[in-house]
C-alpha cells in the first residue's frame, strides 16, 4: 500500500516538475521538493523499492533543472 502511495505522489510531484523545466517556470521545482521527498520516505518504508526509485529519478530530475537555473530560474 505505501508503494502505491509512493508512486501517487511522485506522479503528482512528476506533474509539477514536467512545466517547470520551462524557463522562468523553475520555481515550481520548490513546491514539488517536498512532496518528493515525502514520496521517497513512503517508498522507503514499503516492501517494494519501485516507489522510491520512481520519486528519486523524479529528485533527479527537479534537482538537475534548479541546478542548472542557479535555484531561482
Amino acid at each position: 500500500m505505501l508503494n502505491i502511495l509512493a508512486y501517487l505522489t511522485g506522479l503528482i510531484s512528476l506533474i509539477i516538475v514536467i512545466p517547470s523545466q520551462i524557463p522562468l517556470l523553475g520555481w515550481g521545482n520548490w513546491f514539488a521538493l517536498p512532496l518528493i521527498v515525502v514520496g521517497v520516505v513512503l517508498g522507503a518504508l514499503s516492501s517494494s523499492n519501485g516507489g522510491r526509485n520512481f520519486c528519486l529519478v523524479v529528485l533527479l530530475i527537479a534537482a538537475v533543472r534548479l541546478t542548472l537555473g542557479g535555484g531561482v530560474i
